[in-house]
């Protein structure tokens, strides 16, 4: 069954209760919860839900904001909106494949990109990359 084809029963029964209310509700993790903050290891940040290969591990760095942050996604891998819950717009960041939730784009990350992927950690799953290159 392909992400398309899902419906709201299926997602509910393929993710955690934190994660569908993430990723298909458009919730937030409580800051600091996401064990991703403190992964140092070579890979690859995948969608929770279907997969796709989101934000290298080259990309990431401590924002400081209490979630895993990137300052590059991979290319082709992440659709945006904008998002008006708060008092101002603010960039949402989506899996390009499934459509999920993953957080919000800031202007105020480092270079070369200036950009701020700031991503709920429970979105993401993790794949460490053998350090042999295996």
């Amino acid at each position: 069954m392909g992400c398309g084809d899902k419906t709201k029963d299926d997602w509910k029964r393929d993710l955690s209760p934190t994660q569908f209310r993430v990723l298909r509700e458009h919730g937030t993790e409580h800051p600091g919860s996401s064990p991703l903050n403190h992964e140092k290891r070579t890979g690859l940040y995948q969608c929770a839900d279907c997969g796709q290969p989101l934000y290298s591990s080259a990309a990431k760095y401590d924002s400081g904001s209490g979630w895993p942050s990137f300052w590059e996604a991979l290319p082709g891998a992440i659709a945006t909106s904008t998002d008006f819950k708060l008092a101002y717009p603010r960039t949402e960041v989506h899996c390009a494949r499934c459509n999920g939730h993953l957080g919000h784009r800031f202007d105020d990350g480092p270079q070369p990109t200036g950009k701020r992927y700031c991503m709920n950690g429970v979105a993401l799953s993790f794949a460490p990359r053998d350090e042999t290159g295996d």
